[in-house]
C-alpha cells in the first residue's frame, strides 16, 4: 500500500489543535512503554482509541461535513508517519497493534482517501507484528463491529490484513485458519446485509473476502499430506459459503456479481470440486465430515449456505459460459448426463430446494434454476427401480416440490411464475404414476394456501384424464395410474378436513370447487365407463359421500346465503361472487349421486 502523499499529509490550520492531542497520547504511550509501566501504556492507549473514535463518529455521523473528512484524513496520515518512523521501538508497535486497529478500521467508511490509509497502517501492523496476535486482533475487530455508513469498508480492511496475517504464519497453519474463520465469514455475512453503495461497498466487501480465499490458496501450496487436505476442505467450503452471500447480494443484476463469482469459480479446480458431484449433493457431506471431526455441530453454522452455494456455483455456470470455463466445468455434458441418468437428475431436483426454499436469493437467480430444471427434465429417460426411488429420493423431491409451490404463489415475475408451475409438472410427471400420486397427496396436505390446492387438483384431475385414455387402449395396468382409492381419500381431506365439519368458506372457495370438480369428473368417468377402479360408485361410497360430504356442504352453504341477505350489500355480493361457481358444481354432484 502506497504511503499518503504529502499534499494529504499537510494539515490546516483548523487541524493542528488534533494533531498536537493525538501527538501527546502518542508520546505518552511510548514513554510508558519504555518505562515498562504496563498499567500507564494501556489507559493512555485507551484514550487515544476514544479520541480515534470521537473523530471517526464525527465523519460517519455527517458524511457531508469537509471538515470531518479532512480531519479524518489528517489524523490517519499522522498515525501513518508515527508507524512508518524506522526508529520506532518494536514494543510500542506491538502496545498499540492490540488496540488501534479497530479504531483506525473505522475511518475506512469516510471516504476512499480514507480507506486507503486505513489500508496502510493496517499492514504496517501485520508486517511488523506477530501474524498470530494479529489474527486474533483482526478476528476480534470483526467479531465487535458497529454499525457504520460503509461496514463494508471496515469489514474489508480488517479482511486484507487478515489475509496478509494468514500467509505469514509458520506453523500451524490450518489450526489458526479454522478458528478464525467462522468470525470471518459472520462478518461478511453481517456486512452483505449493510450494503448500500452497490458499486462501491459490493465491490469492497467482496475483493476483501476473495483475499481470504487467495492467501487460503496461498498457504494450502505450502502445505503437504494432512494439513494441506483440511485446509483445502476449508477453502472449499469457503468459496461455496461466500459463493451464497455474493448471490444473495448482488440483487436483481446478475452483471454485477460475474467477475467475483467467477473468481471464486476459479478456486474449483484445485479444491477438485465439480458441478456434477455439487449438484447431486456428493459433493458437500464429505467435505463437512472431513472440517467437522470431532468439533461440536455449532462449529459449522458458519457454514450455513455451503450446501445452496454448491448449487449456485452450477447455475451461475448455466448463466455464464466465462464461469463454467473459470470452475473447469461443461455444462453441457453436465445437462445430457442428467437426462439420461434417473437417479442422478432426480439427486440434482433434490439439491434445488436448497435455491428455491431460500428467501433472500434474488427471483433472477430461481428463473434460472427452473430454467435448468426445465432443460434436464426435456426428454428426459427412466431408468431407476420404483422401490428404490420412494426409499431414497422420495423425501428431496418433495421438499423441493414444496419450494417450487412458493415460487409459483409469491414470484412478483408473472413469467417466473409460469416457468415454475411449468417445472412442477414436469418434474412430476418425470416420476411413475404411483410415486407421483403420493407426492401430490403431501403437497396437497401440506399447503395451507386454498389457491394452491386447487391448483394440484387440477394437475391431479389432468393426470386423470392421460391416464384413463391409457386403460381405454388396455396400454397400462390401472395399478400404474392414478385410478385407486386415494383420489377419493384426497377429496374427503379438502370436504371433510381432518379437524371435523365442512370446510370453512368462503376462505377454502378455490379448493373445494376444485375438489368437488375432480369428485365429479370421477364419478361421471367411472359410471360411463363401467369401471369402479377408485370405489366410487359402490353404494356404500356413494352413501358416505352425500351424507357426509355434500349434505353438510350444501348446509354451510345455504346457511351463508341466509347471513348475506341481512348483511352489507358489497360483501354479500362478492361472497356470492366467489359461491356461485362452487353452489352449481356442489348440486350437479347431488344429483349425480342421488
Amino acid at each position: 500500500m502506497s504511503a499518503p502523499s504529502e499534499e494529504t499529509s499537510t494539515a490546516s490550520p483548523s487541524s493542528q489543535p488534533l494533531i498536537l492531542r493525538l501527538q501527546q497520547f502518542l508520546d505518552s504511550c511510548s514513554k510508558a512503554v519504555e518505562d515498562g509501566d504496563i498499567r500507564q501504556s494501556e489507559e493512555v492507549i485507551s484514550g487515544t482509541v476514544e479520541f480515534l473514535s470521537s473523530i471517526s463518529d464525527a465523519a460517519i455521523s455527517d458524511p457531508d461535513d469537509e471538515g470531518n473528512r479532512n480531519n479524518s484524513i489528517v489524523v490517519l496520515t499522522h498515525i501513518h508517519s508515527f508507524l512508518s518512523n524506522p526508529s520506532l521501538d518494536q514494543a510500542i508497535v506491538d502496545a498499540l497493534s492490540f488496540e488501534m486497529p479497530k479504531a483506525i478500521a473505522k475511518f475506512a467508511g469516510v471516504s476512499q482517501r480514507c480507506r486507503e490509509i486505513v489500508e496502510s497502517v493496517i499492514d504496517h501492523f501485520t508486517t511488523k507484528c506477530s501474524p498470530r496476535d494479529m489474527i486474533s486482533v483482526f478476528s476480534e475487530a470483526l467479531d465487535s463491529y458497529g454499525k457504520t455508513t460503509d461496514a463494508s469498508g471496515y469489514v474489508s480492511a480488517l479482511l486484507r490484513g487478515v489475509s496478509k496475517a494468514f500467509l505469514s504464519i509458520s506453523r500451524r497453519q490450518a489450526e489458526q485458519i479454522k478458528v478464525a474463520l467462522p468470525i470471518i465469514l459472520n462478518a461478511v455475512k453481517a456486512a452483505s446485509f449493510d450494503l448500500d453503495d452497490r458499486d462501491i461497498g459490493f465491490k469492497d466487501l467482496f475483493e476483501g473476502a476473495i483475499s481470504i480465499a487467495n492467501s487460503m490458496l496461498g498457504t494450502c501450496k505450502k502445505l503437504e499430506d494432512g494439513a494441506n487436505g483440511q485446509l483445502r476442505g476449508l477453502l472449499s467450503l469457503y468459496v461455496m459459503q461466500i459463493m451464497t452471500v455474493v448471490s444473495i447480494s448482488a440483487g436483481d443484476e446478475v452483471s454485477s456479481s460475474l467477475s467475483f463469482v467467477q473468481t471464486l469459480s476459479s478456486f474449483f479446480p484445485y479444491c477438485g470440486l465439480s458441478y456434477a458431484d455439487l449438484v447431486c449433493g456428493l459433493g458437500v457431506d464429505p467435505l463437512i465430515n472431513l472440517i467437522r471431526g470431532d468439533e461440536m455441530d455449532d462449529y459449522m453454522d458458519c457454514f450455513c449456505y455451503v450446501k445452496h452455494g454448491a448449487v449456485l456455483s452450477m447455475i451461475w455456470g448455466h448463466i455464464s459460459d466465462e464461469v463454467s470455463q473459470a470452475a473447469g466445468q461443461d455444462v453441457s455434458l453436465l445437462k445430457n448426463d442428467l437426462r439420461t441418468s434417473q437417479s442422478r437428475r432426480w439427486s440434482t431436483i433434490g439439491m434445488m430446494k436448497y435455491i428455491f426454499s431460500l428467501g433472500e436469493l434474488p427471483w433472477v437467480l430461481k428463473k434460472h434454476a427452473t430454467d435448468f430444471l426445465l432443460v434436464i427434465t426435456e426428454n428426459s429417460k427412466q431408468d431407476v427401480n420404483e422401490d428404490m426411488i420412494c426409499s431414497s429420493f422420495t423425501p428431496s423431491l418433495i421438499s423441493t416440490l414444496q419450494a417450487i409451490l412458493s415460487v409459483i404463489m409469491y414470484a412478483p415475475d408473472a413469467e417466473l411464475r409460469k416457468m415454475a408451475f411449468a417445472t412442477l409438472k414436469r418434474v412430476l410427471a418425470d416420476n411413475p404414476a404411483s410415486l407421483r400420486l403420493d407426492i401430490m397427496q403431501v403437497l396437497v396436505k401440506s399447503s395451507t394456501s386454498s389457491s394452491m390446492v386447487a391448483i394440484l387438483l387440477d394437475c391431479v384431475r389432468e393426470n386423470l384424464r392421460n391416464d384413463y385414455l391409457k386403460l381405454r387402449e388396455e396400454k397400462v395396468s390401472s395399478s400404474c395410474t392414478f385410478w385407486n382409492a386415494s383420489i377419493l381419500e384426497l377429496v374427503e381431506f379438502v370436504l371433510r378436513p381432518p379437524n371435523g365439519g365442512p370446510p370453512s368458506l368462503p376462505e377454502q372457495s378455490d379448493a373445494v370447487l376444485s375438489a368437488l370438480n375432480l369428485y365429479r369428473y370421477v364419478l361421471i368417468a367411472e359410471k360411463t365407463g363401467n369401471t369402479n377402479y377408485t370405489g366410487v360408485v359402490s353404494r356404500n361410497k356413494l352413501e358416505e359421500v352425500y351424507r357426509k360430504w355434500l349434505l353438510p356442504l350444501r348446509t354451510l352453504v345455504m346457511s351463508i346465503n341466509a347471513e348475506n341477505k341481512n348483511g352489507d350489500e358489497q360483501l354479500a355480493t362478492d361472497i356470492m361472487c366467489g359461491l356461485n361457481p362452487l353452489e352449481l358444481v356442489l348440486y350437479h354432484c347431488i344429483e349425480l349421486v342421488e
